[in-house]
C-alpha cells in the first residue's frame, strides 16, 4: 500500500531532477538567510550559483551536531522566530542541547511522512496505534502522532512509563500496531507474561521499532514473542524526526528514505570522502524541504549502506541497510573496532540467554577491558553451574572469533539488568572514572 503513490513512485530520472531544484534552492536560501551557513560558504569561497549538480553535493560543507549547539538556541533558524510553531530539542545530557524548530508547513510535511511511513508498514485507517516513544521534547511520539492522525487512523498516546498499564490497554483498547524502542518492546513482552496474560490476548500484528539500533536476532526474537511483523523506521531529531525513513512490510529488506525531501549520501567517516553506492559508511543527510532550520550534508554518524536495488514494492526511493551502529558509539578494544549490535548477534544466536546485556569498558594499566553482561532466561538460571560456565566459554570463544576481542563474559539472573522505557542503555564505560 503507498499513501501517496505519485511521489513514492517518481521515475528516478524525475526524482533527481526534483532533487536539484530544490538542493539549489536550499544552498541560496542558507547562505542569504543563516550566517553561519554565508560564514562556511566565504571560507570556501564558495558561492550557491557554484552548485549546478547533484555531483557539487560534495563541494558543499559538513554540519554536525556540534554546530547546533554552538549555535543555540535560535542560530540556525532560517526564518523569522515568530514564524516558528515548534520547537523540539535534545536532552543535552553530552551537553547543550540541539534545538531544532519546525514552521507550520514544516509540521504538516513531518504528518505527511510520517502517514507514508505507516502505510510503507501496512498500516491502514482501521489501525489502532499503541505509541509508546515519549512525548515532549523528544520528537518520537509527537512525530509518529500526528502521522497516524495524518493517515486517519487510531492513535493512543501511552507515551513511555506505566508498563503494567500499558499491557493492559493494549489488551482493552484491541491495539493492532505496537511503536517504541525494540528493547523496550521486549518489556512490554515480560510484563504480559508476567501479568499472566497471553499473546492470544493481544491483537497485535505489527510493530514499528526505532530510536536505537536494533539486530535482525532481535528483529526475530520481538517477531517470535510477540508474534507480529517487526519493521524498522528511521529518523533523527536533528533532521526532521521519525520518518526520514521507512522499512516496508513487502520486503522488510533496509529503509526507504524519502528522497524528495532528503538527499543522502555515504562518506568514510575518518576522510570524509563520499563512497560508492554500495560501500558501507557514514549517513548523510541534506534537508531539501524544510523550512525553519534546514541542513546542509549533516553528519549522523550512523553507519549503514545505500542499496539502489529496486525494491518490489514498487516504490523508487532508495533503501539505506539496517543501521550497524554509530561512529561515535564504536568501542575500540585493544585496536579493534567493535559494535555493540555485532556482540548482541552473537548473544542472541547462544540458547538460554536473554536479549538483555550491558558492555562494560575498564581499564587495567593501559589496556582496555571488556566485560559482557548478559541475562540468562528463566529456565537456564535454574541449571547446574558447570552448565552455565560451558554457555560463559562459548559467548567468549564466539565474541574472539569472529570479532577479534577477548571478553569477559558474565551470565546475570533473569531481570537483573535494568530495563529502559526509551533507549537501552548497552554501554557502561569506566575507563576514566
Amino acid at each position: 500500500m503507498l499513501f501517496d503513490v505519485s511521489n513514492e513512485t517518481m521515475p528516478r530520472e524525475d526524482l533527481e531532477a526534483l532533487q536539484l531544484r530544490r538542493l539549489k534552492s536550499l544552498v541560496e536560501k542558507v547562505y542569504y538567510n543563516v550566517p553561519f551557513y554565508q560564514n562556511r560558504f566565504n571560507e570556501m569561497n564558495l558561492l550557491p550559483e557554484q552548485i549546478r549538480s547533484l555531483s557539487d553535493l560534495k563541494y558543499l560543507p559538513f554540519t554536525e551536531k556540534q554546530d547546533l549547539r554552538n549555535n543555540y538556541p535560535f542560530g540556525l533558524f532560517a526564518v523569522p522566530r515568530d514564524n516558528v510553531v515548534r520547537v523540539h530539542a535534545s536532552s543535552g545530557t553530552t551537553g547543550k542541547a540541539t534545538v531544532v524548530g519546525y514552521t507550520q508547513r514544516d509540521v504538516n510535511t513531518w504528518a505527511e511522512l510520517m502517514a507514508r511511513s505507516l502505510m510503507c508498514a501496512g498500516a491502514s485507517r482501521r489501525d489502532i496505534v499503541h505509541n509508546a516513544y515519549g512525548y515532549g521534547l523528544f520528537t518520537g511520539g509527537l512525530g509518529m502522532h500526528y502521522g497516524v492522525e495524518r493517515l486517519g487512523a487510531t492513535i493512543l498516546p501511552i507515551s513511555g512509563g506505566g508498563t503494567r498499564r500499558q499491557v493492559m490497554l493494549m489488551r482493552d483498547f484491541g491495539s493492532t500496531i505496537l511503536c517504541s524502542t525494540p528493547s523496550y518492546a521486549l518489556f512490554l513482552y515480560e510484563s504480559i507474561i508476567a501479568a499472566g496474560m497471553s499473546i492470544d490476548d493481544l491483537k497485535l500484528h505489527t510493530g514499528i521499532f526505532g530510536a536505537e539500533p536494533w539486530s535482525e536476532k532481535m528483529r526475530a526474537d520481538i517477531e517470535s514473542k510477540l508474534r507480529i511483523k517487526a519493521l524498522d523506521i528511521y529518523g533523527l531529531s536533528e533532521i526532521m524526526g521519525p520518518g526520514v525513513g521507512m522499512e516496508c512490510c513487502d520486503a522488510q529488506d533496509g529503509l526507504h528514505i524519502w528522497e524528495d525531501h532528503f538527499l543522502i549520501e555515504i562518506i568514510d567517516p575518518e576522510t570524509g570522502e563520499q563512497l560508492p553506492l554500495g560501500v558501507t559508511g557514514e549517513l548523510v543527510i541534506t534537508t531539501l524541504t524544510k523550512e525553519a532550520q534546514p541542513l546542509i550534508r549533516y553528519r549522523t554518524r550512523d553507519i549503514t549502506r545505500i542499496d539502489a536495488i529496486p525494491c518490489r514494492c514498487g516504490r523508487t526511493h532508495r533503501r539505506i541497510a539496517r543501521i550497524q551502529g554509530r561512529s561515535d558509539d564504536m568501542l575500540i578494544i585493544r585496536g579493534v573496532n567493535v559494535f555493540p549490535q555485532q556482540i548482541e548477534t552473537i548473544l542472541l544466536e547462544t540458547q538460554g540467554v536473554a536479549p538483555h546485556y550491558q558492555l562494560i569498558l575498564t581499564r587495567e594499566g593501559s589496556l582496555d577491558m571488556l566485560e559482557v553482561k548478559v541475562e540468562v532466561d528463566e529456565k537456564m538460571f535454574s541449571d547446574e553451574i558447570k552448565h552455565l560456565q560451558r554457555i560463559e566459554a562459548k559467548i567468549q570463544k564466539n565474541i574472539k572469533e569472529f570479532l577479534g576481542v577477548t571478553a569477559k563474559v558474565t551470565l546475570s539472573e533473569p531481570r537483573s539488568i535494568e530495563r529502559s522505557e526509551g533507549k537501552a542503555k548497552r554501554i557502561i564505560d569506566l575507563r576514566n572514572a
